[in-house]
């Protein structure tokens, strides 16, 4: 076995602190951005050294706005990250700098230890020592070589049965005990990386989320060995393990007694495999790479910029929203709303489609039923609570007014395109909201509002389509003719789809739109 740490993956929720956090803070190269291997929808960042080196590599799973989590019993609640000794002075003058508030420097078991929180509240130890180099460092402008972070130091872990977490590390994964201080008995690789083993009978259960690890990965040369840990692992009746082909590494997973989740990872074939060192992070790629699934993700991943360059600065506003701005903006702003059990990225490929040189500005519905996000509550299959109608479009416009000023919206050429329950907030608001919204697409859209307000709607213009084998379908034109009725100015169509969206829908809307 090669031994030792070959990577560390977190959960974040913002991707664009966490890229100004560990690239531009840290000063770690960003060598890897991917779909994820479980869920390609998800954005998977990998930082390291030069070359994405094992041992180098601290890696996210981006949850966009996802629920915090909480470290705690079977988790990992601490990583370390290794400098050199005179190093903790240039750090702790960083941090300051920086707004951060660092503990220490301390002394952990010999070595001198900064404390800092990243973004999301993990704690991330610098630690000096001079046990670990790295063979391909990674500087920027503002770290001088020999301040840079080197590789991983260690981990901490919280183990309500220490001595059995310990007996797994120490047969399986080649760690061997150095070390005792109170309740942490700290283990050690041949290459000299570390895990501290926490007791932590007694301490607070642990809830998956962001601001969390996922796992600790250990290296090793082969499939063969791959397959020989397994055998073993599975000699005693250990949890049930899975071999995984993650393009740049294979792998199994296995959750050790006190259930914190560790992995088994090659070195090979490493992150070269599909870029050269000097392109390393600057591409998305995804398990199968096609060109239609790149497209798509590269309009439902959340977009970031690299230290340095421009950025969108997202803002606190009342709605979760995706704001999505194309190379090349024609100046077109889409807004949109997703249909019942959706959320802010189910809108955005279709829109793209629409227009892919056009801004987007997608949001999630704050109603939930069963967990999953709606615009406003219902009472039953086809009937709604109109309070909640109100107030949700109340708030909504007022996200509206925010978000035009925060973004630099010209309200002259925005589009609303609403599909299903987002298309039914929107037909409401321009009862509750009249003047709000100036041209919208209704997507197999229904009339909710009980007994709506008279409204003037005479500077409004729009689309309604329907399904033919939609069963609301017949709707539409209902829904039109009290539009109508208000002055403003509506176009129907009928697709030969059902309740789903396909290309057909595309093609009438660019029509409209031209």
């Amino acid at each position: 076995m090669v031994a030792g740490i070959h990577h560390i993956t977190l959960i974040t929720r913002k991707v664009q602190a966490n890229v100004d956090f560990y690239a531009g803070f840290l000063g770690l190269r960003l060598v890897k951005r991917t779909g994820g291997f479980e869920d390609v929808t998800q954005l998977h960042l990998l930082y390291g050294d030069a070359v994405g080196s094992p041992g180098s590599l601290v890696t996210f799973l981006v949850w966009e706005d996802g629920s915090p989590g909480r470290a705690g019993v079977g988790q990992v609640g601490e990583i370390s990250l290794a400098i050199a000794p005179m190093s903790i002075g240039f750090w702790l003058t960083r941090a300051l700098s920086a707004g951060l508030k660092p503990e220490g420097p301390s002394e952990e078991f010999g070595e001198p230890v900064l404390r800092l929180k990243d973004p999301d509240g993990v704690i991330v130890k610098l630690v000096g020592t001079n046990v670990l180099q790295t063979t391909a460092p990674w500087t920027s402008d503002s770290i001088p070589q020999e301040h840079a972070i080197n590789r991983i130091r260690g981990a901490t872990l919280f183990s309500e049965t220490p001595e059995e977490t310990q007996a797994m590390l120490v047969d399986h994964f080649d760690y061997r005990p150095q070390a005792t201080s109170g309740a942490i008995s700290r283990l050690v690789s041949a290459p000299g990386d570390i895990l501290d083993i926490r007791d932590a009978r007694g301490f607070w259960a642990s809830a998956p989320g962001t601001g969390t690890v996922d796992h600790v990965a250990f290296r090793a040369n082969d499939d063969a060995e791959l397959q020989s840990v397994r055998t073993a692992l599975q000699a005693i009746n250990s949890w049930p393990t899975a071999m995984h082909d993650r393009k740049y590494f294979r792998s199994l997973y296995v959750r050790e007694p006190g259930r914190i989740l560790f992995e088994l990872a090659t070195d090979a074939p490493g992150m070269l495999i599909d870029e050269d060192e000097a392109t390393l992070g600057t591409r998305l790629f995804a398990p199968d790479d096609s060109p239609k699934l790149l497209a798509e993700l590269n309009v439902i991943l959340p977009q970031f910029s690299m230290p340095g360059e421009p950025r969108v600065i997202y803002r606190d506003l009342p709605f979760i929203h995706r704001f999505f701005t194309p190379e090349q903006p024609n100046g077109n702003i889409f807004i949109l709303l997703h249909g019942s059990g959706a959320n802010e990225t189910t809108m955005l490929p279709i829109a793209h489609k629409i227009d892919a040189d056009a801004t987007l500005l997608s949001v999630r519905g704050r109603a939930l039923e069963e967990g999953a996000p709606r615009w406003f509550r219902r009472t039953g299959p086809m009937s709604f609570d109109q309070a909640d109608i109100v107030s949700e479009a109340e708030a909504f416009a007022a996200f509206i007014d925010g978000a035009i000023h925060a973004y630099g919206l010209d309200p002259d050429r925005i589009v609303y395109i609403g599909y299903s329950n987002g298309a039914n907030l929107l037909n409401a608001m321009l009862s509750l909201h009249p003047h709000l919204i100036r041209r919208a697409v209704l997507l197999r859209s229904m009339a909710v509002l009980a007994d709506p307000p008279p409204a003037d709607m005479s500077d409004a213009d729009v689309l309604v389509i329907a399904g033919e084998k939609d069963m609301y379908g017949p709707y539409a034109q209902p829904l039109a003719g009290r539009l109508r009725d208000g002055g403003a100015k509506v176009e129907v169509a009928t697709v030969s789809a059902g309740h789903e969206l396909d290309d057909e829908d595309v093609r009438v809307i660019q029509a409209w739109l031209k």
